[in-house]
């Protein structure tokens, strides 16, 4: 796989893998990752003549570390991927994304012409997830959790980091869960990752099922979801399509854990490589 490049863009320095010639295809990952998250994906892109870009969004990675929570606001994430095209030479894109990163890819499909299609790994639409009631709200206590500073920072380490094996990697041991680890256990790598819970959640509003008006998509929109994931249910995913325009495809991943692109790469893989050839 091609090594990382740093690439300086307005409002900050990210780590970016940049591999392959043809239609641009932008990958972004989510908490707790890095784009090498991506790594089976990318190299089957290439091959297939695609032209894959893969930042490491800022907070996580070898991509700069902003101390102010308010920094990691996802207005900022959306202009980082815009800038970044931009610096890259790039018009248009498809987009896939996997936890945040699909919370930023949707913003980014609705806040911008420039993306041709859209992949949703693990969350969906804003609206279906915000209407999926209080069985979602249950697997997602922990974005509450993550909004007192200090606390997660001191659990999650707590004996070599066995509440985050525990709940996020159910007791596997691979390179992923080694990978998370490592690098959580940076100095401000934890809390820069959990800033992107304290800037987007609002406790507030977290129980709200008003609808957000939010702009209807008419691109291309895959969603994919691993039947076993331990943060997201399948009714914040299937309701996507009441809030797009756009022809919607669902392809679940039975058994899958919530890291499909890692451990399900050949479902991920050949899902995208069908979604983009159509």
């Amino acid at each position: 796989m091609t090594a990382p490049v740093r690439v300086d863009l307005p409002d900050i320095t990210l780590s970016v893998i940049d591999a392959g010639e043809g239609p641009a295809v932008v990958l972004l990952h989510g908490f707790p990752d890095r784009a090498t998250l991506w790594r089976p994906q990318i190299d089957a892109l290439v091959a297939a003549g695609y032209r894959v870009i893969a930042p490491d969004l800022r907070g996580f990675g070898d991509s700069d570390r902003p101390d102010d929570v308010a920094a990691y606001r996802l207005r900022h994430s959306v202009a980082d991927v815009l800038a970044l095209l931009d610096e890259r030479g790039v018009e248009r894109a498809a987009v896939a994304g996997h936890d945040f990163g699909s919370v930023v890819g949707w913003a980014l499909a609705m806040r911008s012409d420039r993306v041709t299609r859209y992949a949703a790994l693990s969350v969906g639409h804003p609206e279906a997830f915000r209407a999926a009631g209080l069985e979602q709200r249950a697997l997602s206590w922990y974005m509450l959790w993550f909004q007192f500073p200090g606390v997660a920072e001191e659990a999650l380490p707590a004996d070599d980091w066995a509440l985050l094996r525990r709940w996020l990697h159910r007791g596997v041991d691979d390179e992923l869960t080694r990978t998370h680890i490592a690098d959580l256990a940076r100095p401000g790598a934890l809390t820069a990752g959990l800033n992107w819970y304290r800037a987007t959640v609002d406790p507030r509003t977290f129980a709200d099922e008003a609808p957000l008006g939010l702009p209807r998509l008419t691109i291309p929109v895959l969603g994919m979801l691993g039947t076993a994931d331990v943060a997201l249910g399948e009714a914040q995913m299937t309701g996507s399509a009441r809030y797009l325009d756009g022809p919607f495809t669902y392809v679940p991943v039975p058994g899958g854990d919530h890291w499909l692109p890692a451990r399900q790469p050949g479902a991920v893989t050949d899902a995208l490589l069908r979604f983009l050839d159509t």
